[in-house]
């Protein structure tokens, strides 16, 4: 296991020069500055296991330092410590977050405790947030068909290596759940399992989100901020919806996959990661490739090892076992009794396309629960959605209509906006991934 990295800092020489000597007899990795500007001018703090800070320094105060870094979200404890301490310093320092405060002069022992304790409450808090963060609540993942075990078997297969992994699927196929499947049993299963949408933030944004910001580097950039890349170091960085980044962002992103370094926003020091990055997308990369709106380098730095995720209607064995994990999830979630569904209601289920795969299906489960006054789910609660799509053949002709108009509509905003979902979701006024189901209800392809 590599050793714990420690940075102290501190405007007394031979303070540093003791507290190194301490701990790298222990093993540990030290670094010592002497003021504020030498610790912002470090360039792999926000990386530290652990801080210890000095309450008074040349330049500022140690409390702001810990304040800055608390704002920063950098997750390593800090233990403050000075000469000249009062009551009020150290409620201070408490109040900021430190873990620990140590009065000058430095006990061996007492400092070993300190540093001891401290990163071990480190350790478990990472990995608390690394378990909530990797499963969340109620995540799992559910299914015996051919199709789905494939699917997790080659996940499995490549969660052994540092390669690439690009998950291709609809939206709603669990493709977030088997990106935390590869994290889990990867060699980085020891770092943060750090999320990313890149849909749902707006390009401007973007790469402050991957890569971080220093303070003032734009308007409202009020402190340092670290990235995604950055908090995943060690780990492993999911980037869902990595279709949507756009052109700036995806030439940066494969800077970073190139070198394993970049720098944060209005920042000028190189920073280098070791993250492992699973990608995936429920648009064909490949076309857009073809079409020029995706780089071709870029496609083929995060599809080292491509896995196609099957939708739900690929595989209506696996409805069952699904429905019912999401009906005794929810009851547990409101204190509800035990149900279960009629065995009528298979029949709907597995003849129902769901365009929104697992996560409609969830929905309808949840408003089957609670419209539902017995114990048994029947097929009176299954949603009209679901009905009316198995009674298709006596469909009327205003519905025929209406569909027809729709479909035209949706076409035209589709050729004005050269096939970009995004553009022409919004030029109709409609959110992406609603878009998408529309034109997989209304049969629309391109070229058709």
């Amino acid at each position: 296991m590599a050793s714990r990295r420690i940075l102290v800092v501190d405007d007394e020489e031979n303070i540093g020069r003791s507290l190194r000597m301490i701990l790298e007899r222990e093993g540990y990795q030290v670094n010592a500055v002497k003021s504020a500007a030498e610790f912002r001018a470090f360039p792999e703090y926000a990386r530290m296991d652990l801080f210890l800070l000095d309450v008074r320094l040349p330049d500022a105060s140690g409390i702001d330092i810990l304040r800055a870094l608390q704002a920063a979200e950098v997750p390593a404890p800090v233990i403050m410590i000075s000469g000249h301490a009062t009551i009020a310093d150290a409620v201070e320092a408490t109040r900021a977050g430190a873990f620990d405060f140590l009065e000058k002069p430095l006990g061996r022992d007492r400092v070993l405790v300190a540093v001891k304790n401290a990163l071990e409450q480190g350790k478990l808090r990472q990995e608390n947030k690394k378990l909530k963060d990797a499963v969340g609540p109620g995540a799992r993942m559910i299914g015996a068909s051919p199709a789905f075990e494939r699917a997790v078997e080659q996940a499995t297969m490549a969660a052994r290596s540092d390669a690439r992994v690009l998950l291709v699927g609809e939206s709603g196929t669990g493709k977030e759940l088997l990106a935390a499947h590869i994290h889990a049993n990867s060699p980085f299963s020891a770092g943060q399992f750090v999320k990313v949408n890149c849909a749902a933030i707006p390009g401007d944004l973007i790469e402050s989100e991957l890569f971080g910001h220093e303070k003032g580097s734009f308007t409202g950039a009020t402190s340092l901020r670290r990235g995604k890349f950055e908090m995943a170091d060690r780990g492993t960085l999911f980037l869902d919806e990595i279709g949507d980044l756009h052109a700036n962002s995806q030439a940066k992103l494969l800077r970073v996959l190139q070198e394993g370094e970049f720098h944060r926003v209005g920042g000028e020091q190189t920073i280098r990661v070791s993250v492992r990055v699973i990608a995936a997308t429920n648009r064909d990369l490949q076309a857009m490739v073809a079409q020029g709106k995706f780089r071709e380098d870029l496609y083929y730095r995060v599809s080292v090892v491509p896995i196609r995720v099957p939708a739900l209607r690929e595989r209506p064995q696996d409805i069952a076992a699904m429905a019912q994990y999401f009906l005794d999830d929810f009851c547990s979630r409101n204190g509800f009794k035990g149900r279960k569904f009629d065995p009528e209601v298979w029949e709907l289920f597995e003849s129902y396309h769901w365009p929104g795969n697992a996560r409609e299906l969830r929905n309808v489960v949840e408003r089957m629960a609670i419209l539902s006054h017995g114990v048994t789910l029947t097929s009176a609660a299954v949603p009209l959605e679901l009905k009316l799509q198995k009674e298709s053949g006596q469909r009327s002709s205003v519905q025929e209509a209406r569909e027809s108009a729709e479909r035209e509509h949706v076409l035209r905003a589709l050729e004005e906006a050269s096939w970009n979902v995004s553009s022409a979701a919004r030029a109709l006024g409609i959110e992406r991934t609603n878009l998408h189901k529309r034109i997989r209800a209304l049969g629309i392809a391109r070229g058709k």
